[in-house]
């Protein structure tokens, strides 16, 4: 107020001043600038999809055993393999799992199954190791394990050269199963789980873009997997045209074969190739197939599951063998 300016508390002190003083220092101008194109989910730190892939980096630096990233566009070694969870874990132990160590979360709230647990791992000789629970969220992404783990080792393939020794060396016709394009390790253990039950002395499968036998493989197979071995074929046409030189005949299983398991003479040494239900056989090996089987079904029904429809054409094989 004009006139007032004398008065007590009337002046502001120096550097006291509220509001812009002298123009924007260029924020407003920097404020309309483009900030160009927006970065991907990944990229962002506190992105969900930023953290999954960090997490996802860490469980394979440590599979992988080494303490850096490995090169894009290399497969990770086979290492050893933690099933978490107390039903899975419980599973696993139930069907034989050759596991190495048991890990139980410090504080875990116990329960039948993880008395369960532990007391099958103490019977079979198990290392059963109390540890942190910050230990076990390490190991998994999502932190759903239950307060348990278990660890698996590594399976120990064959090569496809001794399945047909084996069966020779016990003066029987090889009976085997060659898997193309399965990528269900359930489908796996299950045909792991058929061929033993109906007299076969093998599986081998394709050593990229397949199923392995995983912990899920394991527990499907109820145990088999731990007496009929399994092999990994680095190429399995190549494979196959081998075990045909050796007086071994391939059969493709697929729903559009020309030949009906009613007429199909399953006594010689077989191999059959089993595909998987929505790619079928790959191209190369249905080329290399001595013959194409097909399974007899009700016009209702377009196809079975992989699994089931090698169980049912290792049925009919182990009938014919008996007879």
């Amino acid at each position: 107020m004009a006139g007032n300016s004398q008065r007590r508390g009337a002046v502001r002190k120096g550097g006291s001043k509220k509001g812009q003083v002298v123009g924007s220092g260029g924020q407003r101008r920097r404020g309309l600038e483009g900030r160009g194109a927006t970065p991907k989910a990944e990229d962002r730190p506190y992105h969900p999809a930023a953290r999954r892939a960090r997490a996802a980096a860490k469980n394979a630096d440590q599979r992988g055993g080494g303490g850096g990233r490995r090169p894009a566009g290399r497969k990770a070694e086979d290492g050893p393999e933690m099933v978490l969870g107390r039903n899975p874990v419980v599973e696993c132990l139930r069907a034989g799992v050759p596991a190495t160590a048991l890990y139980v979360a410090i504080g875990a709230e116990s329960d039948e199954r993880l008395k369960e647990a532990v007391q099958r791992a103490a019977e079979t000789g198990i290392s059963i190791l109390e540890v942190q629970r910050s230990e076990l969220d390490r190991l998994t992404a999502n932190g759903m394990h239950q307060g348990i783990g278990l660890q698996v080792p590594p399976y120990r393939y064959a090569h496809p050269d001794d399945l047909i020794a084996a069966a020779r060396d016990n003066h029987e016709r090889p009976l085997l199963v060659a898997l193309d394009n399965i990528s269900d390790p359930r489908n796996l253990g299950a045909v792991i789980r058929s061929v033993a039950a109906f007299g076969g002395h093998g599986v081998v499968i394709p050593q990229r873009r397949s199923a392995s036998v995983t912990a899920v493989a394991w527990r499907t197979s109820a145990g088999a997997a731990a007496r009929l071995p399994v092999a990994r074929a680095t190429n399995l046409t190549r494979t196959l045209k081998d075990w045909q030189s050796q007086g071994v005949r391939v059969v493709g299983l697929d729903a559009g074969g020309d030949t009906s398991l009613d007429d199909f003479d399953g006594t010689d040494p077989v191999v059959v190739v089993v595909g998987s239900e929505g790619k079928g056989l790959s191209r190369l090996v249905r080329e290399t197939c001595d013959s194409i089987l097909s399974i007899p079904m009700a016009g209702d029904v377009e196809s079975l599951n992989a699994s089931v429809a090698a169980g049912v054409v290792l049925a009919d094989i182990a009938r014919q063998r008996r007879k």
